[in-house]
């Protein structure tokens, strides 16, 4: 790769001399290995997912829960067979999953770690839904779970929050694609082996995001993805929103989904949002 095309901000950077809009040059660098237990209940489960938590980030959310790492190339430098062996490591302790976490300026390494080693557990493409759809289709003979976001229901806010100019028809396009490829499927132990799940943080102050993002999920998601609603924004890093949500319009959320007929989504508890939950960055 010489000229980077990954994401749909389509740099054009050579990423083996320059910083992309990622942050990140070719060489992959990894901030955290381990088995991550606050995943959506079907990917966590019992054992935990192995989630593997990449640096760098081709969006720049004001509000990034985990800007230590999406805003910094930091963390120990990875090759694809070295990724590979994670991907074995992993799948030893017993997770339930390989779960990759903001994969997408990598996700040309991540092939080749998959082509090294592929596990016989699935593999999650754990995204910021800022997706080119060409690559997801790319993606698709090697991933067996989606989780995408899906922040934005309007590119203006989308531009606000995270200062990309075409978020929500590649977020679209590329939800539409991975719905198409992967049927929700569970085991015997409801674990989600095939399928995707959209998640949705919902922003204080920004409601009327949240119930369009609603009206096109039903519209054009639902029941073929699970939804995942989630509460846990609170303010960090250069957040424009001041306060966490609260208990009222939690509440109309709630009543919207349910006025919609959508009772069979995951809901996070308001008291998500605490940064204890963010886990610890320190594979160096």
């Amino acid at each position: 790769m010489t000229q980077c095309t990954l994401c749909p901000a389509m740099c054009g950077i050579d990423r083996t001399q320059f910083f992309g809009r990622c942050h990140a040059l070719q060489e992959m660098k990894i901030c955290r290995i381990a088995p991550h237990h606050y995943e959506e209940p079907e990917i966590s489960g019992t054992r935990g997912s192995g989630t593997i938590f990449f640096s760098g980030c081709s969006l720049n959310c004001e509000f990034c829960q985990n800007h230590e790492i999406s805003k910094k190339y930091v963390g120990k430098s990875f090759t694809p067979a070295m990724l590979a062996e994670s991907f074995r490591a992993l799948e030893e302790q017993g997770v339930h999953n390989i779960n990759l976490v903001t994969p997408t300026h990598f996700s040309d390494q991540i092939r080749l770690a998959l082509d090294i080693y592929r596990p016989s557990i699935p593999v999650v493409y754990n995204t910021s839904g800022y997706e080119r759809p060409e690559i997801i289709e790319e993606m698709n003979h090697y991933v067996d779970i989606y989780l995408t976001d899906f922040k934005y229901a309007s590119d203006e806010l989308a531009f606000r929050y995270s200062k990309v100019k075409n978020y929500f028809e590649n977020c679209f396009r590329a939800t539409q694609k991975m719905v198409e490829a992967k049927p929700l499927r569970y085991d015997e132990n409801g674990m989600m082996t095939s399928g995707v799940i959209i998640r949705h943080l919902v922003l204080p102050t920004q409601l009327q995001n949240t119930f369009s993002f609603i009206d096109i999920y039903k519209k054009n998601f639902y029941p073929a993805a699970k939804l995942s609603v989630m509460a846990q924004f609170f303010p960090t890093y250069q957040s424009t929103i001041p306060r966490t949500l609260k208990p009222l319009e939690y509440k109309m959320v709630i009543n919207y989904l349910l006025k919609n007929g959508i009772d069979d989504c995951n809901v996070q508890e308001l008291s998500s949002a605490d940064v204890t939950f963010v886990p610890p960055f320190n594979l160096s």
